[in-house]
């Protein structure tokens, strides 16, 4: 499983990579490893509000549908628009071709509130 020890981690199992004022989103490989075989993915629009730990969107795999959480609050940028032809990125590549939101955050000390990798494989060894 891979962890990059450079990004933040939340509770809900998304990842976020900062990027200067802004941050990139998507799911871990553990997420997505527990999901299985992602066939959709639901995204917000560019201009959407995220509001720290609410539903932006969702992953439906052959399993379940499971939403996702915003672990930081701000405005969409960007969307992966290739998720939505090509959802099975999420699995094949969770945290190169498969982030889903590029976020301006509204308050940066949010990312005190994430984990660090070693802080995450904590808390999924003991899931």
């Amino acid at each position: 499983m891979s962890l990059p020890k450079e990004y933040y981690y939340s509770k809900e199992h998304e990842w976020v990579k900062v990027e200067g004022d802004k941050v990139r989103i998507g799911i871990t490989d553990f997420a997505q490893d527990e999901l299985g075989d992602i066939v959709f993915v639901e995204l917000p629009e560019e201009g959407d509000e995220l509001d720290l730990d609410q539903p932006f969107g969702s992953v439906e795999s052959v399993k379940t549908v499971s939403e996702l959480y915003a672990p930081v609050s701000g405005k969409v940028v960007e969307i992966n628009e290739e998720l939505e032809d090509s959802p099975e990125f999420v699995n094949e590549s969770p945290f190169e071709k498969a982030w889903m939101v590029v976020v301006e955050l509204n308050d940066k000390s949010e990312l005190d509130n994430l984990m660090d990798a070693d802080a995450y494989k904590d808390m999924i060894d003991t899931e």
